[in-house]
């Protein structure tokens, strides 16, 4: 295995994820705001799993997105 474009074809494609997902969650909440389905939400929870096909790997990372506005 060559470590060098391993590690640069993974750094390639976790941006490509990072870039995506946070487009398609900003278009998502802009179209639930827009539909009046959040009023009243605070948070969203958020779960992002990640699988590799041919190693058996399943990684799950959870966390929440704050729709509040930061204290002043």
């Amino acid at each position: 295995m060559d470590n060098e474009t391993f590690n640069l074809d993974l750094r390639k494609f976790l941006k490509q994820v990072g870039v995506t997902s946070q487009r398609e969650i900003e278009l998502a909440v802009g179209r639930a705001l827009a539909e009046g389905r959040l009023d009243g939400v605070k948070s969203l929870p958020v779960r992002m799993v990640l699988t590799v096909d041919g190693i058996d790997l399943t990684h799950e990372v959870t966390g929440e997105l704050s729709l509040d506005q930061p204290p002043r």
